[in-house]
């Protein structure tokens, strides 16, 4: 195989598994040959490598989801992440006192929202679809939103330029100024809300985490059935989530002002 060929094939090779990473339900061979706009041939050659290599595997429809040897690579380097293990017990905290199913942090990577960790409420009846690895619009997210709105204007539009603006619900911010407005209220008021604009029936809530030099490194937040988070609840569960998360800034050394967070 030639080297602009061997080039091209893991060019292709890790396009599939972005795209996979991203998907909720898994990806079949012509899902990903249509998206990619090569041939099911070609899909399926390095589909079969991938899988065969346990970095992706295939279920019983034919659809493929990430394999587990993606977590034993990125395992080592998720558990360096000192922030993970400075914030859990601020996370199991914040769970006792909100009774809300599950908490969750989350960093900017490459124009998405990155979930590095979650807990869970124990003998909680809802489940929320999210889970560490798992990649997500900033449009859309109330983490997305505290990742990017403290970002310079023309980062933000790169952003979303560069990840577009897909409607995932009928209250999803898709046009770019509208969404400038939505970051100049999370600066104003320091948090962000997702109001059914990722799923319909969720709300979500989040706040910023800031480091030692004042930079917005992660964002921590919460999620559940919009009835958990209804106008009543919402007052405490954003004063809780905005406490928590200044908790986790402070023990990563930040000493800003009480307003900034």
């Amino acid at each position: 195989m030639s080297e602009e060929k061997s080039s091209n094939a893991v060019g292709r090779a890790l396009s599939m598994l972005e795209l996979v990473a991203e998907s909720n339900n898994g990806l079949s061979n012509s899902d990903l040959s249509r998206r990619l706009k090569i041939p099911k041939s070609s899909a399926s050659y390095i589909l079969r490598v991938l899988e065969k290599r346990d970095y992706l595997q295939r279920e019983t429809g034919g659809k493929y989801r990430l394999g587990l040897k993606l977590l034993s690579l990125t395992g080592g380097a998720i558990s360096h992440l000192d922030l993970r293990e400075v914030a859990k017990p601020f996370l199991s905290e914040f769970l006792k006192k909100s009774r809300l199913p599950e908490v969750h942090l989350a960093v900017l990577d490459n124009g998405r929202a990155v979930y590095i960790e979650k807990l869970e409420a124990e003998n909680s009846f809802i489940k929320m679809d999210i889970w560490v690895g798992h990649r997500l619009p900033v449009h859309t997210t109330a983490i997305g939103k505290i990742l990017v709105s403290f970002l310079p204007e023309d980062e933000i539009i790169r952003i979303l330029e560069l990840r577009g603006m897909e409607r995932k619900t009928r209250k999803s911010i898709t046009n770019q100024q509208k969404f400038l407005r939505e970051a100049e209220r999370v600066r104003k008021y320091g948090f962000a809300v997702d109001d059914e604009e990722n799923a319909v029936g969720v709300r979500c809530i989040a706040a910023p985490i800031y480091d030692a030099k004042g930079k917005i490194i992660a964002a921590l937040g919460t999620s559940s059935v919009v009835m958990h988070i209804d106008e009543t609840h919402l007052p405490k569960i954003v004063d809780l989530v905005i406490k928590s998360a200044a908790k986790v800034s402070r023990q990563m050394g930040f000493s800003g002002s009480e307003s900034k967070l």
